[in-house]
């Protein structure tokens, strides 16, 4: 199976090992990467995936909602002040993985933007540490960033255009009924992120969480 690195070891393999335990016949050969693994041609039974899934064949069960935030660091907003617009955010640097869109909310509907930076990693955890360097405003799931919210290395911006959720799913080539072992799997991650308050909770949860 294939799982995001960013996060990946931290949220994930312990999950995975305690499948492995509960089923001692079970052989698990993890890969954790950032790229975009092509599960069929690379011979993968599954994989974990999050964000907002791109039409393809493959068969996706979603397992709970991802949240992030658009943050930058004190140093960073001192500097060049807090976007609050999308078009302000066009005039930023942005932290980012390629050149990916942003979807962000405007009242009740969702935009698209394309901003622009000189700052770019295809690791969620390089982008952390490049925003709080102070290299710009990144948008970032809140699992990978709640640490950094509640210690102040950290501010959220763009609140009034929070991103809208997305998502974490077991995707799988296609086929008419999944395997034992990925179903299995896909049980232990929906309870986990029934319960993880790093995924269960909404973003104003969250801060409401960091304010109190």
């Amino acid at each position: 199976m294939s799982a995001p690195l960013s996060f990946g070891p931290t949220h994930f393999a312990p999950l995975l090992a305690e499948m492995a335990r509960r089923h001692p016949k079970l052989h698990i050969h993890a890969s954790y990467s950032d790229r975009f693994v092509d599960l069929i041609a690379e011979g993968y039974d599954c994989a974990i995936r999050v964000g907002y899934l791109q039409d393809s064949n493959l068969m996706a069960r979603r397992i709970g909602p991802v949240y992030g935030k658009l943050v930058a660091s004190p140093a960073y907003i001192k500097a060049h002040g807090a976007p609050e617009t999308p078009d302000e955010l066009m005039a930023h640097q942005a932290l980012m993985q390629g050149t990916e869109a942003w979807q962000l909310t405007d009242g009740g509907e969702t935009i698209t933007v394309r901003p622009r930076g000189r700052f770019k990693a295809d690791s969620g955890i390089a982008l952390v540490a490049a925003a709080k360097a102070g290299l710009g405003v990144a948008y970032l799931p809140d699992c990978l960033i709640y640490d950094a919210v509640a210690s102040g290395a950290l501010v959220p911006v763009m609140t009034r255009h929070a991103p809208p959720p997305a998502g974490a799913y077991v995707v799988r080539p296609p086929g008419q009924h999944p395997a034992r072992k990925i179903q299995v799997l896909t049980d232990l991650l929906i309870e986990y992120f029934a319960q993880s308050p790093h995924f269960a909770v909404s973003a104003e949860q969250q801060q409401e969480a960091v304010d109190g």
